[in-house]
């Protein structure tokens, strides 16, 4: 059962897919119709998840659930990562690498494979102060407070 983000509890659980590349604006309105089409009917042991989700820069997915409500569980998750892996291959964009950073340079969004980024951090191309996205956080409250941060208050920190 799709609902509103900002109907969800603080503790809601939160998965969020980066792209390797920006979509366009008609790409995004086409993700949303799918998003709301999936997260009308996830369910878990069948019952339904209270969820929802938040496009980003035209880049992020994030998608969160009520936990409170029913949790997800290992057949529903499987299910989100099915929907995320048909979403990369009708875009032929990557959402599930986990080794690439996402961080902004002014009012830019760069993606760069892991280890671009510690060469850049080498070469003090960005520095702690730099946003960064940290797509290890767990629920909406650390969305809300801990996603876009500077890089030494994230796990990026062990870079400099």
């Amino acid at each position: 059962m799709y609902v509103p983000f900002e109907n969800l509890p603080e503790e809601s659980r939160v998965w969020i897919y980066q792209s390797n590349r920006k979509f366009s604006d008609v790409e995004i309105a086409e993700i949303e119709n799918d998003l709301k089409a999936f997260l009308e009917n996830w369910a878990a042991h069948g019952t339904s998840l209270e969820a929802s989700y938040q496009l980003k820069y035209n880049r992020f997915i994030i998608i969160a659930v009520n936990q409170e409500v029913q949790a997800a569980t290992g057949c529903s998750i499987d299910a989100s990562v099915v929907f995320i892996q048909n979403l990369e291959k009708k875009y032929n964009v990557d959402l599930l690498d986990k080794m690439n950073v996402t961080f902004k340079q002014g009012e830019h969004i760069a993606h760069k494979p892991l280890l671009d980024f510690k060469k850049m951090v080498k070469e003090k191309s960005v520095t702690e102060n730099t946003i960064v996205f940290n797509n290890l956080i767990n629920n909406v409250q650390e969305f809300n407070e801990s996603w876009e941060v500077p890089a030494m208050d994230s796990w990026h920190s062990r870079f400099f």
